[in-house]
């Protein structure tokens, strides 16, 4: 019997860059407060599921904010399922400090160029590249493999995979794990050395809403209960915080590894471990681990009166927190010290921290699988200092690794890219993605 084709077809390497392309010429900015409309996104992608055979379900909270949904039946029905899930909004992005449109999707220089390039429509080209190269070839995985295009990631999810999990969670039965953006990318912390973090953990999200309330009165007057002030006292003591080392298992076994790699010993349960020490020592490869050793909170908003002479009642700050798996206590007691007495605070928005097993079989097999691809990287697990749709997932038992294979040339700063300006993505590397995803899918 011959043997299995190995590698996705050509047109698979094809149609990722068509798909990346024509995806971000798909103008899905999330604003927040509802402002965004993936439902054309969502169009576009059904067309190419259902035209390869594959049925998708398109499911709607609000008009217009449209996830796809679809299930490609394995081999093996006593196997569990595996979710690839990925969203299809993007954050803004101001065409005047582009130096291509955010929108164009203009392929240069062997780059396909614009927002979402990285964040994430390159991963919902690759799944889609590959699930058709299936199809073409008669392909199927050894499990059930769910396909999830979301709504809303960029925000709050509520509809997105919020909603999902919360409505429709019949159509993820029998998933156990699942893959999604921000991993297995290659990094380069300094010549000849390529790391590849496959995420095994996320920071849980605290973003909080702060309110001071004073005394109101004319601004030409003695105030001592001046809410303004109020605030910004406790938003200072909060920007200066520094946050005590908290290590998780994900965050313990990066350090080991990258400790390994660089011939230092360490043993990160003794008493006199210093974290901060070996960050030093680890050089440019500590950006992996350095946000992820402690909570975090960002002041990033402020909303206080209405005229220049009078002083307000109340005023308002936002702040990004972000807390490790059992760090959510401290986090709390913590805001409520730098706070102070007088000013409230509460989540605006709060999503878990998540932590997978880094000595799984679904790790080791998303190590191989890039291993294969590029013999001379590293894959070490790392957690995510931000957080995904797994979150929402993870509800419904289903635990997240983060992997979006991507081989990145030294040169090009993928970590700056996300949110960032001229968003932009190595055909090449979607071609690495493509193939790593095709041999680790079909046979997970």
């Amino acid at each position: 019997m011959a043997e299995e084709v190995r590698e996705p077809d050509a047109t698979a390497l094809d149609e990722v860059v068509t798909f990346t392309s024509e995806l971000i010429r798909i103008d899905t900015t999330n604003r927040g407060g509802g402002d965004c409309r993936e439902r054309p996104a969502a169009e576009y992608v059904a067309e190419r599921l259902a035209a390869a055979g594959i049925e998708p379900t398109l499911l709607e909270r609000t008009t217009g904010r449209t996830n796809v949904v679809a299930r490609i039946p394995g081999t093996d029905p006593t196997a569990p399922a595996l979710l690839v899930h990925g969203h299809l909004d993007v954050v803004p992005a101001d065409p005047a400090e582009w130096a291509v449109h955010p929108f164009s999707g203009e392929v240069r220089d062997g780059l396909v160029w614009g927002r979402g390039a990285v964040d994430m429509k390159n991963m919902d080209a690759m799944v889609l590249a590959v699930v058709r190269s299936w199809a073409r070839r008669g392909v199927r995985p050894r499990r059930d493999v769910v396909l999830a295009y979301t709504a809303d990631e960029e925000d709050s999810a509520a509809d997105g995979s919020g909603f999902l999990a919360d409505r429709h969670a019949a159509l993820f039965e029998g998933c156990t794990e699942g893959i999604s953006e921000s991993g297995a990318f290659s990094f380069h912390p300094e010549p000849g050395t390529t790391l590849y973090p496959i995420a095994a953990g996320e920071r849980g999200t605290a973003w909080l809403k702060l309110t001071a309330r004073g005394r109101a009165g004319h601004g030409s007057k003695v105030n001592t209960a001046n809410a303004v002030t109020r605030l910004a006292a406790a938003v200072a003591r909060i920007g200066a915080h520094t946050w005590p080392v908290r290590l998780t298992t994900t965050v313990r076994a990066a350090l080991t590894e990258l400790a390994a790699l660089y011939g230092i010993e360490v043993d990160t349960h003794a008493p006199d471990f210093d974290t901060d020490l070996l960050l030093d020592k680890l050089g440019p490869a500590a950006a992996l681990v350095a946000p992820t050793v402690r909570n975090s909170a960002n002041p990033t908003m402020l909303d206080a009166g209405y005229k220049v002479n009078v002083v307000p009642g109340t005023a308002v700050a936002y702040v990004d927190g972000r807390m490790l798996p059992g760090g959510e206590e401290e986090f709390a007691e913590t805001m409520d010290r730098l706070t102070g007495p007088d000013v409230e605070w509460e989540f605006h928005h709060r999503e878990v921290p998540l932590e997978a097993p880094v000595d799984s079989p679904t790790f080791a097999g998303l190590r191989a699988a890039v291993e294969r691809f590029d013999p001379d990287g590293h894959v070490v697990p790392f957690t995510m200092s931000g957080g995904t749709d797994a979150k929402q997932f993870s509800r419904l038992g289903i635990t997240g690794y983060g992997f979006s294979p991507l081989k990145l040339p030294p040169d090009l700063d993928y970590a700056a890219l996300f949110h960032g300006v001229d968003e932009r993505v190595p055909v090449d590397a979607l071609h690495f993605g493509v193939r790593v995803l095709d041999h680790y899918l079909k046979s997970a």
